[in-house]
């Protein structure tokens, strides 16, 4: 059987059936330890600043806007800022992380986004360095999202190179699992603040608290992070790169000989990113704005949704090992494209418990897609440029996609008065998730070695494997 028939079977080699002895399944749990830590960490401090600019710094930064909705709009731009930026992490940390590993792209970018999250929290305010308040803002917006467009496609790859072929699916989504905590820790601390602060102190220097206390948990996942190690899939590709100087790693070769993979992830991605910020992040406007729906039990919505999000993600994981990637995420993008249409009618109950769970079930279609991301991408990319092929297709997706939502669905609310424009515009994105996935070749079990064998194979290389013994 030729490589490339092996590939197609799967990864059907003796290497993807084996058991995974009990040592290497304790070695794996710490590495996924580690990855979910810093993901926390960073996902915390990022969707920290969403739920800010929904609530805070459209007044505090740009208090001459016209009306309130103008204000957040303005806010969502801050916001998309650090979209715009994190492809460029991606780029520069992928191709670091190509080059060096994946360890030292986490401890670097963990540190960046914690700096910058800090700082954000003492940034005066518009009525006291006026213009200065909102440029500061957007720079320090800049770092903290090219920090976190490194971080994904690092902790994620970390697990997905150590999981056994078979569950990679599993494995690989707890770091995406780490998100939906991070922001779960974003939102109770910024419910806490509102709970025992009034309106007046919470929005002069209240909500600050949350940003200064992301120093502490980046101290205890940059030492958590210094204790993982490479996955030897990655050493032996290192090797093939050092030994065979003709051969090339990293962006600019992941984009000449693998642009389908690219835009396969970017396809994969753009339904995905939309669907959740404009859970997360536009359902708080929609309420605050249209409804002048309380806070505190927003917030206490989104923690309870949070929690099942984190819960679901796993398990969805597991279904794309037993049923396959493609019809699992076919089923999110699908019923993600029916959300928004069941979801503001329940919104506009204003029942707290229909609001519960419209957010709660739009998690858990959103889980469909996103759980299975980190190995579908894993296994588009042989491991020479992987970090840079997933990180291209999942950031460089997120301006067109999660950094314009919140923006695209405020100014459509804003336009016509009514929600249905927005959930034309999310099906619309669906729709094209599922072109995306109808399109993709199933690689559900397939062995990464495979894949860098046939790719040693189309280009006239040594396999790494073998040069690496």
């Amino acid at each position: 059987m030729s490589v490339n028939e092996r590939l197609e079977a799967g990864g059907s080699s003796k290497s993807a059936g084996q058991r995974v002895p009990d040592t290497e399944k304790s070695g794996l749990k710490k590495i996924v330890a580690a990855s979910m830590v810093g993901t926390v960490v960073e996902w915390y401090e990022f969707f920290l600043y969403a739920t800010a600019a929904s609530l805070v710094f459209g007044k505090v930064f740009f208090p001459n806007a016209g009306s309130e909705l103008d204000g957040i709009i303005a806010a969502f731009l801050t916001y998309a800022v650090g979209f715009i930026a994190r492809p460029l992490g991606g780029i520069v940390f992928g191709q670091i992380g190509d080059k060096l590993g994946r360890k030292h792209t986490l401890q670097v970018t963990i540190i960046m986004v914690g700096v910058a999250t800090f700082l954000m929290g003492c940034l005066p305010g518009f009525d006291t360095i006026g213009y200065w308040a909102p440029a500061l803002l957007v720079a320090l917006r800049f770092i903290q999202g090219f920090a976190v467009g490194g971080e994904w496609g690092g902790a994620v790859l970390l697990v997905a190179e150590h999981s056994p072929n078979k569950s990679r699916g599993f494995w690989s989504s707890w770091p995406q699992a780490a998100v939906p905590v991070g922001n779960l820790l974003a939102t109770l601390v910024l419910l806490t603040m509102t709970w025992i602060l009034p309106a007046d102190q919470f929005l002069s220097w209240g909500w600050r608290v949350a940003f200064w206390l992301s120093a502490v948990i980046v101290v205890i996942g940059y030492y958590i992070r210094t204790h993982v190690s490479e996955a030897p899939i990655f050493l032996e590709a290192r090797a093939q790169v050092e030994a065979e100087k003709a051969i090339s790693y990293g962006v600019l070769e992941v984009v000449r000989k693998y642009p389908k993979g690219i835009l396969g992830a970017m396809g994969l991605r753009f339904a995905e990113n939309i669907l959740y910020y404009i859970i997360v992040s536009f359902s708080i406007v929609y309420l605050v704005t249209v409804h002048q729906y309380d806070t505190s039990q927003l917030l206490l919505a989104l923690l309870i949704a949070h929690v099942v999000h984190f819960l679901v993600i796993p398990q969805v994981g597991r279904l794309s090992d037993r049923l396959g990637r493609k019809p699992v995420y076919l089923a999110g993008a699908v019923l993600g494209s029916t959300w928004a249409f069941f979801a503001f009618p329940m919104f506009d109950t204003l029942n707290p418990v229909l609001i519960v769970a419209a957010i709660t079930i739009g998690l858990c279609f959103h889980a469909l897609m996103y759980a299975g991301q980190p190995a579908i991408m894993a296994e588009m990319f042989p491991t020479r440029m992987r970090y840079s092929g997933v990180s291209l297709g999942y950031q460089v997706t997120s301006i067109l996609a999660g950094s314009l939502a919140p923006i695209i669905a405020s100014a459509l609310l804003q336009r016509f008065e009514s929600w249905v424009p927005v959930a034309v515009y999310l099906m619309i994105a669906c729709a094209i998730t599922v072109v995306a996935v109808v399109t993709l070749k199933e690689t559900r079990g397939a062995s990464l070695r495979e894949i860098d064998a046939v790719d040693a194979h189309k280009h006239g290389l040594t396999p790494a494997a073998a040069l690496h013994e």
